[in-house]
């Protein structure tokens, strides 16, 4: 048995696609307050320039900003698309990722 045991909660985190001919945004919930977004506009037809990442200070440290790019890669990979990470957060996290370096 554990001598010190702390309760842990765990939050689902939602996220939420809008997308026109030129921009789009994925925003994310948890637990219904928008706690991060990513904007990003099209480049062309088969790819999109995620131009900003931003994470609402209340939900720093919790992986937002990581689960906003994951969500980018996914809708790519999911579309055959391609992706520029002009955002420096973004850029990074592809670094840090070399399992995502295929939607590049």
């Amino acid at each position: 048995m554990f001598s010190n045991s702390k309760q842990l909660k765990i939050c689902k985190m939602e996220i939420q696609q809008t997308s026109n001919e030129t921009r789009g945004e994925l925003t994310a919930f948890i637990e219904g307050e928008k706690a991060g977004l990513m904007a990003y506009s099209w480049a062309g037809a088969d790819k999109f320039i995620i131009d900003h990442t931003e994470v609402n200070p209340a939900f720093g440290g919790k992986g937002v900003g990581k689960e906003l790019v994951l969500a980018a890669v996914k809708f790519a990979r999911e579309n055959h698309l391609k992706i520029i990470p002009l955002c420096p957060f973004a850029k990074a996290t592809f670094e840090r990722n070399p399992d995502w370096q295929d939607v590049l």
